[in-house]
């Protein structure tokens, strides 16, 4: 390959390097042309999967600011530059390499940290971005429902006791505020019940007419 082909290779895998949320080095030594066109296929658009040499990998990477990866590099190597969710594209690794043993995931990066085979398994482990997704909107949606009961519940209990206090009020009209019984209630005791005064002069009036008939 001649000068500026190497250096043209070297900035394209820098670029990716530095454009993705991480990366994975595999050898895939003996797989044929339909084996790697079908894992690209499985990656889907979550990861580009390109064959690259090992001595323009390493001054890419550390154009990148990758640091650590020098000690995977050996054998034929070819790169997973995952943009998209990186547990989906580990799984999809994984499940191949299960699958074509030919396949070996080397270790990777991500996040500026350098990952060995078994941390990239584990990152297989883990729940896609849609699922986790779900998992969040599903509890923000518990959380509203909670929430929404919360804030329902005092306005439900105010009107039980408003409905509670209106009927004791129907039986009782002094239960609200002290007030005692109505108006015209107190008309009516006031006409059965005649003042003190006019009682003692109807009762004076009574003893002088018993007066009057015993003369």
């Amino acid at each position: 390959m001649a000068r500026p082909d190497k250096a043209a290779a070297v900035e394209r895998l820098s670029a990716r390097f530095a454009g993705s949320n991480a990366a994975v080095l595999t050898e895939y030594r003996g797989l044929t042309v339909k084996d790697l066109r079908d894992l690209r296929r499985s990656l889907g658009d979550d990861a580009t999967y390109a064959v690259a040499k090992n001595t323009l990998t390493k001054i890419a990477a550390r154009q990148a600011g990758v640091e650590g990866l020098d000690d995977r590099l050996s054998g034929p190597t070819a790169i997973a530059f995952i943009t998209g969710d990186v547990a989906a594209v580990a799984k999809g690794l994984r499940d191949f390499a299960r699958d074509n043993p030919l396949l070996v995931i080397k270790g990777g990066v991500m996040d500026g940290r350098i990952l060995d085979a078994d941390t990239v398994r584990r990152l297989a482990d883990l729940e896609s971005r849609e699922a986790l997704l779900a998992k969040l909107a599903g509890d923000m949606k518990a959380s509203m429902g909670g929430a929404a009961a919360l804030f329902a519940a005092p306005l439900a209990q105010v009107a039980r006791t408003l409905g509670a206090l209106q009927d004791k009020a129907a039986q009782d009209p002094s239960a609200i505020g002290g007030a005692g019984a109505p108006a015209a209630d107190q008309e009516r005791s006031t006409a059965e019940d005649p003042a003190p005064e006019a009682a003692d002069a109807a009762e004076a009036t009574a003893d002088a007419a018993d007066a009057a008939s015993n003369e």
